[in-house]
């Protein structure tokens, strides 16, 4: 098997860092979507909005778990740099 089907299908646990940086994601996923909420109408469109996000909440999670990101960058996010 190849290395990047291995690592993809593993549990990757994130550390006390990345889980400071996810639930700030998260947060901000939430305030989203509460903004997509209260300004589009229900329909179809609303419905994607809310799936893509879902979506880009979950790929953000999983590269951040899987160390897909600058060790660096992620100092200085914690640092307050954004």
């Amino acid at each position: 098997m190849s290395y990047p089907i291995q690592r993809n299908l593993v549990n990757h646990p994130p550390t006390k860092a990345t889980q400071v940086v996810m639930e700030d994601l998260r947060i901000k996923a939430h305030e989203f979507a509460a903004a997509i909420d209260r300004s589009c109408p229900p329909g179809r469109e609303k419905s994607l909005a809310f799936t893509k996000l879902e979506e880009a909440v979950m790929w953000s999670m999983a590269s951040l778990a899987r160390g897909d990101y600058d060790a660096s960058g992620l100092a200085e996010y914690l640092e307050g740099g954004e």
